[in-house]
């Protein structure tokens, strides 16, 4: 499936910022994942995306995901406007969009990532999806949903190697599997209610509860804050609040983020 006319986006700084963990890139650049329980190979060539695995039928989901119709163009514009830094990390990355992933397997996955690092949380989440996914083909599986999760024990996900993690990821498919905790409604509630209601979930913090507005329920004024980030913000805007860059601050934090990891110059 070819997707064409497309500008303001890279595979590179969309899939492999940190935002989601089934994306592996490819020796040709490409980028090879899962997501909708489709296994498929993403690759840009000039204006056109290219996504090996996927027919015309699955445009419309395809587009979504990528939030290939929003206007980001406008979006980095009015940003760069408000801070002569942010303007500078924005043209430094202009190609990074918030994916619409699937809210379930945000909040998880970012419940595993707690204390943790890229490359041992996408193997803690590749070797959940292993044991507990469907397969769709011989090495990929997709993310099991809250229902299967919610029906084992910290002793079940000893396989996928957890640790500590083991029972929030439990409690978090129980609560979402019957309901104590509805995500599409998070999806709409006030940023601070939403925030608590994600919190209820045993060890969610605002950090892992921002991730997941963010990136699993696309809630774009969501400005997550971790230790490194945290930095970024005291060395390059001091003494400025997230709630500064407004109704995008969830795109504003993507580039600051890319940014500063792109540059440790600057924290030296």
């Amino acid at each position: 499936m070819i997707i064409e006319n497309i500008t303001d986006f890279d595979t590179e700084q969309t899939l492999d910022c940190g935002q989601a963990f089934r994306w592996t890139k490819q020796e040709d650049g490409t980028f090879k994942g899962i997501a909708g329980g489709k296994a498929v190979s993403i690759g840009l060539v000039e204006n056109s995306i290219i996504i090996d695995g996927a027919d015309d039928t699955d445009k419309e989901f395809w587009t979504h995901y990528l939030d290939l119709d929003l206007d980001y163009r406008n979006i980095r514009k009015s940003l760069s406007q408000m801070h002569p830094i942010l303007n500078e990390a924005a043209q430094f990355a202009p190609g990074i969009r918030i994916l619409n992933q699937d809210p379930w397997e945000a909040l998880c996955s970012f419940i595993i990532s707690q204390n943790n690092n890229i490359p041992r949380i996408k193997g803690i989440v590749e070797r959940l999806c292993r044991e507990f996914g469907d397969k769709i083909t011989e090495e990929c599986y997709t993310f099991p949903n809250a229902e299967i999760i919610a029906q084992l024990s910290p002793e079940d996900l000893q396989p996928i190697r957890a640790g500590f993690r083991a029972r929030y990821i439990i409690d978090g498919a129980r609560k979402v599997a019957d309901g104590e905790i509805d995500l599409e409604k998070i999806r709409t509630m006030e940023i601070n209610d939403a925030r608590k209601e994600l919190m209820k979930i045993t060890g969610v913090g605002i950090k892992v509860a921002d991730c997941t507005l963010l990136y699993g329920l696309h809630r774009l004024d969501c400005f997550p804050l971790d230790v490194w980030m945290k930095r970024a913000m005291s060395t390059l805007f001091p003494d400025v609040s997230p709630d500064f860059f407004g109704e995008y601050a969830g795109i504003a934090q993507q580039y600051i983020f890319h940014y500063s990891r792109m540059h440790p110059e600057l924290f030296l």
